[in-house]
Parts: structure tokens; sequence; C-alpha cells
């Protein structure tokens, strides 16, 4: 059985990874820590185990194998590496850091340290998505010719412990980042991983359109994120992130290939439609995917806790996500210098 440590305990440790822990056999959540020792020690009480008064202390505990880090982006790297050299495999959420020198050190220190790293995006373990790169791979739609995925809701204001307006995704010194590295980097770690190519140039546009902060100014991070990628194999596409979609969350990708099209997850569609040259149409119904307000299980924590109990590779291993991390700062990059940004 594998102990675990929280690192961090706000709304994705309350909702996710705690209750998923909970839920795997073969894991034991031994001890949790927050900058706020109040909420460690509450959630800690609730669920029968122990609050450390340091982040030190907790990874000198030799019962605890495994960590989730679950704190601001900003502190990402700096735990994680932390964790891994104190002997702890490490599950960090998204985005994996907030420099391409960020994300690297971690994969090298995982490597160095003998331990494994795990990056939670979560959108792979998704039910449609797993099936649509098999069709893919399997020649469903032909060669894939062009794409395009979004990810849009009506923002972060309650994806928070301290839900509204003064949320920490909406300040930069605690996010560095904001749509394109909260849902930007979930769908275009999804696109590579879709169709088995990387993204080779970027040409985006980063924004803060609506968002605003309590005292009614725009907030420090962008709220809109618009990409057009060019990939490894040839295929370009677009990948749109939004804070700002206030009707219906979007959460869907359609590639087109030379032989048809395929949606997934398309609103008020079924989970995958393959629409043929032919005319011939095809459906898989296969369960809904989470939103921020239905929460499903995400799979991440029993990927994460086979990984170390069969030692094996991680389901969606560190050094696997850097290329969707270049992408996300190429793409600020490029809205940054209004150019196209090559890879």
């Amino acid at each position: 059985m594998t102990g675990i440590g929280i690192i961090g305990c706000g709304k994705i440790s309350q909702v996710r990874h705690i209750p998923e822990y909970l839920a795997n056999p073969d894991a034991r959540i031994v001890g949790l820590f927050d900058n706020n020792m109040e909420r460690a020690a509450e959630l800690a009480q609730k669920i029968g185990a122990k609050a450390y008064d340091t982040l030190d202390a907790l990874l000198a505990d030799p019962e605890i194998d495994a960590v989730s880090v679950c704190v601001a982006n900003v502190a990402h790297c700096e735990v994680t590496v932390k964790a891994l050299r104190a002997g702890k495999h490490v599950l960090c959420e998204k985005p994996m850091a907030i420099t391409i020198e960020e994300c690297e050190l971690m994969v090298k220190t995982a490597e160095e340290c003998g331990r494994k790293l795990m990056i939670g995006q979560n959108q792979r373990l998704a039910q449609a998505h797993a099936m649509a790169k098999m069709l893919i791979g399997a020649g469903a739609i032909g060669k894939v010719l062009t794409f395009r995925t979004y990810f849009g809701h009506s923002g972060p204001e309650t994806w928070s412990v301290d839900p509204g307006r003064n949320t920490w995704f909406f300040d930069k010194k605690q996010a560095a980042m904001g749509v394109m590295a909260d849902l930007g980097i979930h769908k275009t770690d999804l696109i590579q991983y879709l169709i088995g190519q990387e993204v080779t140039a970027v040409t985006a546009r980063l924004a803060t359109i609506d968002k605003v902060d309590a005292e009614g100014n725009p907030i420090s991070v962008d709220d809109n994120a618009i990409c057009i990628y060019e990939m490894s194999g040839g295929a370009m596409g677009t990948m749109v992130a939004s804070w700002t979609y206030y009707g219906v969350e979007d959460n869907s990708t359609t590639i087109f290939g030379t032989e048809g099209d395929m949606a997934i997850y398309g609103v008020d569609l079924p989970q995958i439609v393959i629409w043929k040259k032919n005319g011939a149409k095809e459906t898989f119904d296969l369960g809904r995917i989470q939103t921020n307000d239905d929460q499903t299980k995400s799979g991440v924590i029993d990927a994460f806790i086979d990984c170390i109990e069969n030692d094996k590779e991680p389901l969606i291993d560190a050094r696997g996500v850097l290329a969707a991390m270049r992408a996300v700062f190429a793409a600020i990059k490029s809205s940054e210098e209004g150019r196209r940004v090559v890879i």
C-alpha cells in the first residue's frame, strides 16, 4: 500500500485528490500540509490523517511514499523538486510549472532521483478521448488534416476554497498565467495525444476581455486565448481556451481527416460522432466528461497509484508533457511579440 501526503488543501485536493485516494484500496492518506494550518488540521481530522506544521515535516515522514502537489502554479517546481529529492514519487497538478526551465528541472530531478513524476493532465483519461485516439490511430478518419479544440466555461471564481473575484487564479503573482495555463494546457496536451503529432509553431492572441477583480479592475492574467497550432505531421488547427463562456461549458474537439470528420464531446452530441466521406455516420456513447459543476472520477489518482504499486512508467509521464508546455509558453510569447513562434 502506498502512503500518500497531500501538499496544498484547496479545492482540487478536496474535490478530486482526497476522495480518489480514499476510494483506492492501494492508497492510504498519511498526512496533509497547507499554508493554512487550520484548513489542513480540519481536513486531516475528517479523514483520519495527520496535519504537519511544515512541508519539511511531511516530506521527512517515512510512512509517506508519494505526494500530490496541489499548490499555486508558482510553487509547483519548488515543491515538486523538494519532494523528489526527499525520495517521494510526485503527482503534480497542471500546469506543470511556470517556465520551461522549471519543467525541465522537474523532469531531470525525477530521473536523477529515480522517482516517478506524473502530471495531472486528466483529459487524456476521459473515455471518449481514449477511444478517439484508438480510432484515429486505426485510420477511422484517414490522415488528420485540421482540427479545432475548445475548452471554455464561466471561469474559476467558484473553483477555490476562497471563492469569488479574489481567487488566486486571477493573481499573476500566484498563478503566473491565466486561462492559457488553466484550460489551454489541457487541450494543447490533448490534441497532441489524440493525433500523435507535436506542436511545432504557434500564432496566438491572449487577452483579458471581461474578468475583473473585487475592485472592478481587469484581472492581471489572460481570460481568453486563441491559438493556431502547426503540427509535426503536417496538420494544422485552432485551440481556444476561455473563462468567459457564460452559457454552456464547451470541452469539445473536432478533427478533420482525409476520410471523414470526428466530433468528440460536442455540445448536445453523443460523445464521439464520425461522419465519413461516403456519407456513413458512426456514434459512440461513452459517458459524460466531468465539468466544474459535475465532477466524475478523473482516473488520475488510480493511474498514479498503479504506476507506483506495479513499478511502471506513469501513464502521464512528466517528460511527455514537456511538448505541451513548450507550446503554451510559445503561445504566450507569440501574443506578447505579435508574431509566429517556431518551437
